[in-house]
């Protein structure tokens, strides 16, 4: 029982920091796969380990930073 909490778990908090980032980006016309995607990627992650959890959070911190914070120049 431990591990289906753990992969129920796991799978909310992947689900929240790929749905925060398909949205970011969609939001803004950005591929993933560009280098803005993997720069925008790695804050998700970077927020996440600060402590945004849910992908509100995620993508209200996201959007009230400045893009020049998330994507490469």
């Amino acid at each position: 029982m431990f591990q289906t909490v753990t992969s129920g778990t796991a799978f909310e908090e992947v689900e929240a920091l790929s749905g925060a980032l398909f949205s970011w980006c969609a939001e803004r016309s950005i591929r993933l796969r560009s280098q803005e995607g993997v720069s925008a990627a790695s804050v998700v992650i970077d927020l996440f380990l600060a402590g945004y959890t849910t992908q509100d959070e995620i993508l209200g911190a996201l959007s009230s930073r400045d893009a020049t914070e998330i994507t490469f120049s």
